[in-house]
Formats: C-alpha cells, sequence, structure tokens
C-alpha cells in the first residue's frame, strides 16, 4: 500500500541525518588535508630560514606529489583556473608571456591543430612538471612575474591577477589575509550581476536606446511547444514582436553540459524558425570555456545566424547588426 504524503514527510522529518557523511571517507580525506598542511608548513620554514627562491619551489613542485596543490593553496589560484592559464599560455604566442612562461621551451605544436586544442588534464600537467624542467620554471615564473604582463593584466580578472603574487610565495601576512579573503569570497564575487555576460548586454540595449525584454517566453513557443520550448535572454522589442531574439553564453570553464547547451540552441532554432520565420536568431558566446571545446563550440553557432563576444571590437559589430535589421524591419514594415 502507498504511503501517504504526511508519513513521506515525517520520514524525511523524523530521520534525518542533517549532514551525511561517510566516516572512512572523512577520515581519509582529512588524511590528504593534513599532508598538505605538513608540506605547507615544511615550505614555510624553509623559506624563513633560507629565504624564498625560485630553486625552493622548484624542488617542492618537482619533489613533493602535492607540491603544485600546495603551491596553489598558498596564493589561492583554483585548479581550474590554473588549467585555463596553461591553455591560454599554449594557444597565445604572445612574445612576453612566452619568455616569462618558457612556451617555446616545452609547447607541443602538433597539438595546435585546426581541429581545436585540447586542454591539459591534472595528469597531464603532473607528468609535464616531472619531466620538463623548462615547464617547471615557466610555471614558477608566472607566479613570480605574472601580475605584470601586459596581455595577462589585460586579460585576466583582476580577482584572479591578483593571485600571482611574490609575496604569497614569501608568506607574508598581509598577502596570507589577502589569500583567506579571495577564498571567502569567491563564491560571491562569481555571483555578482557586474560579472554576467547578460548585464553587458542589457547594458548595452540601455545605451542604446532600443526596447526589450528579457528573460521570457515567446507566446507561439509557449502555446504549441511547451515542453521544448525555453525562456530567452533578450527579444527586442518585446515578444509580440520578436524582431531579433539572442542569447548569451559565457563559459569560463569546461564541461559536458557545453555539448547539451549547443543541442539546446539548436532545438530552439529550429522552433523559431517554424513559428518565428522573420526573427533573428543572435548569439553570444564566449570564454576561454568554449576556446577548448572546439566541436562543442562548432555545434553550438550553427544555432545562430551570426554570433558575437565580449570584445570591444565585437560589441560594436553587434551595434551595427541590430541598427541595420532594426532599420530594415521598419522599412519592410512601413
Amino acid at each position: 500500500m502507498a504511503r501517504t504524503t504526511d508519513e513521506k514527510v515525517r520520514t524525511v522529518i523524523s530521520h534525518n541525518t542533517f549532514w551525511y557523511y561517510d566516516r572512512v571517507f572523512e577520515e581519509n580525506y582529512e588524511a590528504h588535508i593534513n599532508t598538505l598542511k605538513e608540506t605547507l608548513l615544511v615550505l614555510k620554514n624553509q623559506v624563513q630560514n633560507k629565504g624564498l627562491s625560485k630553486e625552493l619551489l622548484d624542488t617542492l613542485i618537482s619533489e613533493k606529489t602535492n607540491g603544485l596543490k600546495v603551491l596553489l593553496a598558498l596564493t589561492g589560484l583554483s585548479n581550474e583556473h590554473f588549467k585555463r592559464l596553461i591553455t591560454f599560455i599554449r594557444v597565445v604566442d604572445d612574445e612576453e608571456l612566452s619568455r616569462v612562461s618558457n612556451r617555446n621551451l616545452w609547447i607541443d605544436e602538433s597539438e595546435l591543430d585546426e581541429t581545436g586544442i585540447t586542454e591539459w588534464q591534472n595528469d597531464k600537467i603532473q607528468n609535464k612538471i616531472q619531466t620538463c624542467a623548462d615547464f617547471r620554471t615557466g610555471i614558477i615564473n608566472l607566479f613570480y612575474e605574472g601580475s605584470t604582463i601586459p596581455i595577462l593584466t589585460k586579460t585576466l580578472p583582476l580577482f584572479e591577477l591578483k593571485k600571482l603574487s611574490v609575496s604569497k610565495l614569501g608568506f607574508e601576512v598581509d598577502a596570507m589575509i589577502d589569500t583567506l579573503i579571495r577564498y571567502k569570497e569567491k563564491g560571491s564575487y562569481s555571483g555578482k550581476a557586474q560579472n554576467n555576460a547578460e548585464i553587458v548586454i542589457g547594458n548595452l540595449l540601455d545605451e542604446m536606446e532600443i526596447d526589450y525584454e528579457n528573460g521570457v517566453d515567446l507566446p507561439k513557443l509557449r502555446d504549441y511547444a511547451p515542453n521544448e520550448k525555453r525562456t530567452m535572454d533578450f527579444v527586442i522589442p518585446n515578444r509580440d514582436n520578436p524582431q531579433v531574439i539572442i542569447e548569451s553564453s559565457y563559459s569560463k570553464t569546461t564541461s559536458s553540459g557545453q555539448g547539451d547547451k549547443a543541442k539546446t540552441e539548436i532545438a530552439i532554432n529550429n522552433l523559431l524558425a517554424e513559428y518565428y520565420p522573420s526573427a533573428n536568431f543572435w548569439g553570444f558566446v564566449d570564454g576561454i570555456g568554449w576556446y577548448v571545446r572546439k566541436k562543442d563550440l562548432q555545434r553550438m553557432v550553427e544555432a545562430f545566424e551570426d554570433v558575437f563576444t565580449l570584445e570591444e571590437s565585437e560589441l560594436k559589430r553587434f551595434q551595427q547588426s541590430l541598427i541595420s535589421v532594426l532599420k530594415l524591419h521598419d522599412v519592410l514594415t512601413n
């Protein structure tokens, strides 16, 4: 006999574990944390007794299994951002960045083919650290000099750029406090509206004094394809008379979900072609997450009539394209 809703609710309330955890897993992971802590303490003592040096850090990351993790913990740079940084160095042939990172001494040009770059995973990076001294030196140089390299000061958010600081490597108190604060505020920082690509687009449309609605359903899709429709990021000028429909996808990380996102946008494009054939469907597709998922990127852009990034020249091209489309629509309807 099926249990009642009240019975099921009482089960969850009366037998709630509050914070479930596996004790064996917790103990094993605590041992891992202690290993990192002890390695950091040893490094701190070495820095205090012998002074900070690149040779000391080279020994750390080459001889200690968790050496790189310790270096990242010390500076506050996440493993994901570190992998993106390595990817950036591999794909951007900037003279100063290449010199500091020793790029030309460890880069494998055969990996940079027309199908797109494959991001190195943790095992690949660790193996490179163990086998290539030039790669190790390049990594260490980044933490010493990264915040002074023009292309990084231009492309890296200041929140992340500040983590490439030699003062953090020296265990300076102010630097450690800075790291703690950035750890604490990371979630809040990531969620701020000002860092949202949709806010950039909305502000641009406001500056252009163009009418739009954002986060809305299109009536025909709601009525005739309720299980397939999705909320559209921007509809110009409104949902009842859509002339331009815009979807935004800014990705700093890589995931299998990007392939699903591409499939969704292709499905939406097919629906729009059927129910709103005169509307233009455009996409803002940007971020290093798309750069290193070229196959997903190719599928993604196939969904749109045109795509733009958040780079300044692209924003200007978007403005010009939008003005042209709206003017053409006015001519056709008058």
